[in-house]
C-alpha cells in the first residue's frame, strides 16, 4: 500500500500539485482545455497554507479507514489491488457522512460532474501520482507499508 506523505519543510505553496491533479483527472488530459474549456474536476489535493507555513493535503487511505465504515451506500470502499480507499461515484448518493467522519478533511463535495464525492485516489492510470510527479520542490513523497 502506498501513500503520499507532504513534507511540509519543503512546500512553497505553488499549487502545482493542485493544477496538475486538476488536469490528470479531466476529460482531455490538457491543461488550457481543463481549465477554460471543461467542466473542471475538484482537486483532490488541497494546499494549506498558514503565515509561511504550506502542505499539500490529501487522502492518507487509513488503515481503519473512518469513511468507509460511515458510508451508507458501500460506494467507499478499499480497492483490492492497490489497497487505496476508492469511492465509486456511481454509488455514492451525496449524504456526506464520509466528508465529516475524515480526520483529515480530504473528503469533499465534487459538484462539478455530480453532487458526489472527490477525493485522491493516487491516480492509478500513472506510475507516480500526478501531484508527486510534478512537485518542484520534491514536497510530496510516496512512502510504501
Amino acid at each position: 500500500m502506498i501513500r503520499i506523505v507532504p513534507k511540509e519543510e519543503f512546500c512553497i505553496g505553488c499549487r502545482l500539485c493542485e493544477i496538475h491533479c486538476i488536469v490528470e483527472h479531466s476529460k482531455s488530459k490538457n491543461i488550457v482545455k481543463a481549465y477554460k474549456k471543461e467542466n473542471r474536476p475538484i482537486k483532490r489535493v488541497e494546499v494549506e497554507e498558514e503565515g509561511h507555513v504550506s502542505f499539500a493535503l490529501q487522502c492518507r487511505h487509513c488503515e481503519e479507514a473512518p469513511c468507509i465504515t460511515a458510508c451508507l451506500s458501500g460506494a467507499m470502499q478499499r480497492d483490492a489491488e492497490s489497497g487505496a480507499v476508492i469511492n465509486d461515484p456511481e454509488r455514492c448518493v451525496g449524504c456526506w457522512t464520509c466528508i465529516l467522519v475524515c480526520p483529515y478533511g480530504a473528503v469533499r463535495r465534487d459538484e462539478a460532474e455530480r453532487k458526489v464525492v472527490g477525493k485522491c485516489d493516487l491516480c492509478p492510470d500513472l506510475e507516480t501520482p500526478a501531484c508527486v510527479a510534478n512537485c518542484p520542490n520534491e514536497a510530496l513523497v510516496i512512502v510504501e507499508d
